[in-house]
């Protein structure tokens, strides 16, 4: 094996968190059903060990529990063109991005080549939907998986994407919005987590969260 064929297989493996680092983390999803979770489960799927959101379909699944400062780290994977996101502070009904703290945008980073489409900054993947646009170019290639970790503690949300922070946000400061719409969910204390399915397969699986 060759010193160039090595380095890309290295380089497509996500690293392993080691014992103390995982410290505190409770696996939210079992990879085997539903269990813990709320919402139109049936628009979602399980496929090899990951939640994934059935192509056409969406909507917002969330844990029964309710997070108020935590960490979450889960691992994804986006197809061409893939659309989703997170449900910070989610109140369990209404629309995620407006209603919950806010929607921490899952997107392909070429989105705007594949569904040829104009994006908003503040629409990229990792960025708090419609207030605060997150870094770009940190992806893995389409179709492979991708480490990402969320810190939500008060008003603050930090997102570190495959080892690079993308986006560290004070929602608090946050005063133009994306066409003009307010957030009013943005200053909730606590909620449930979850992930918005946009009708898009995108997948998630080795999900964990550690409460603050």
């Amino acid at each position: 094996m060759t010193k160039t064929v090595l380095s890309i297989l290295l380089a497509s493996v996500l690293p392993v968190m080691s014992e103390s680092e995982e410290k505190g983390f409770k696996s939210i999803f079992n990879g085997k059903d539903f269990a813990g979770w709320s919402g139109p489960l049936d628009n979602y799927q399980i496929v090899d060990g990951s939640i994934q959101c059935k192509k056409g379909k969406g909507g917002t699944i969330f844990t029964k529990e309710v997070y108020a400062d935590f960490v979450v780290r889960f691992e994804f994977k986006i197809p061409p063109g893939g659309n989703n996101g997170l449900a910070l502070r989610y109140p369990g009904k209404g629309n995620t991005a407006y209603g919950g703290m806010c929607e921490l945008q899952v997107l392909d980073d070429n989105y705007e080549k594949v569904r040829k489409a104009k994006l908003d900054p503040r629409q990229v993947h990792g960025s708090a939907y419609g207030m605060v646009g997150a870094k770009r170019g940190f992806q893995r290639p389409t179709g492979e998986w991708n480490q990402q970790e969320v810190s939500v503690k008060g008003s603050t949300i930090k997102v570190i994407l495959n080892g690079t922070e993308i986006l560290d946000a004070d929602l608090s400061k946050v005063k133009d919005f994306m066409g003009g719409k307010s957030h009013p969910g943005m200053n909730r204390k606590d909620g449930h987590f979850g992930f918005a399915g946009h009708s898009d397969p995108v997948s998630f699986r080795k999900i964990r969260i550690k409460r603050l």
